[in-house]
């Protein structure tokens, strides 16, 4: 099974899928994109990304460098955010929600970080999530 619902390559999912599938999480869907846009200076797509397994999604960039990714699921989505290992250390000394916890828990460790795949369900994912995007801006000095 895939992160996204839309995991066919030939087959980009129209807004209208997009809107239908993240269904009854719209509010925060909508949410988190106005956050994303009204705080950081990014250039944004609507990408497949990483083959079959992940799927189509829509994707923040600064500088070239992910920010953060939103995966449509059925019935809800998906955020992507890669954070340092530095970043995980703090995040840990944080209080957050349990999809935040079960992320960093399921995430591979690797030497330059670790993938976190959030779903977001509540607003307290949403303010999770901003507050991971913060650290990856802080930890890649990606905004001047």
């Amino acid at each position: 099974m895939g992160i996204g619902c839309f995991t066919e390559k030939g087959n980009r999912p129209t807004e209208a899928q997009i809107l239908e599938a993240v269904a009854s999480k719209l509010p925060l869907w909508h949410d988190l994109i106005r956050s994303v846009r009204d705080g950081y200076p990014t250039q944004e797509d609507f990408k497949f990304l990483y083959g079959k397994t992940y799927g189509w999604a829509l994707r923040f960039r600064i500088k070239g460098q992910l920010l953060v990714s939103l995966f449509p699921t059925q019935g809800g989505f998906t955020a992507q955010v890669n954070l340092s290992p530095d970043a995980i250390e703090k995040v840990l000394r944080m209080k957050t929600s349990k999809n935040v916890q079960k992320a960093i828990s399921r995430a591979t460790p690797y030497p330059e970080g670790r993938w976190l795949f959030i779903p977001i369900e509540t607003e307290q994912d949403c303010h999770d999530l901003m507050q991971l995007v913060a650290l990856r801006v802080e930890t890649k000095h990606l905004v001047i």
